[in-house]
């Protein structure tokens, strides 16, 4: 049983025994494009490489200061609700004060 691989399943794994690649017959040769043959493909990529590893480090940041912001609000929050409960407790204060006064002026 000698059958040919495919690529999915090659004869062998070792490149050296492996059949050479034949040229396509649906491109010219010589046809690649400019841009992917210019030296400065090198750069870009290695430019988006740096971007793309600084991806994760932009969202840790972005996560750490919506969670900082999250916390601010919850701070003003509780900080006003104690604003309010002070003020409440300082209103039924006057309020036993001018009754403790008025019940002073009536007798």
């Amino acid at each position: 049983m000698n059958t040919a691989g495919t690529i999915d399943r090659p004869l062998t794994h070792d490149p050296q025994k492996q059949a050479p690649m034949k040229p396509s017959t649906y491109e010219p040769a010589g046809s690649a494009n400019q841009d992917f043959t210019i030296s400065g493909a090198k750069d870009s990529r290695q430019n988006r490489t740096r971007e793309m590893q600084l991806i994760p480090e932009a969202m840790a940041r972005a996560h750490m200061r919506e969670r900082l912001q999250e916390a601010e609000r919850d701070r003003q929050a509780v900080r006003l609700m104690a604003a309010r409960r002070m003020q409440r407790r300082a209103e039924r204060a006057s309020l036993r004060a001018r009754r403790a006064l008025a019940m002073a002026v009536m007798q």
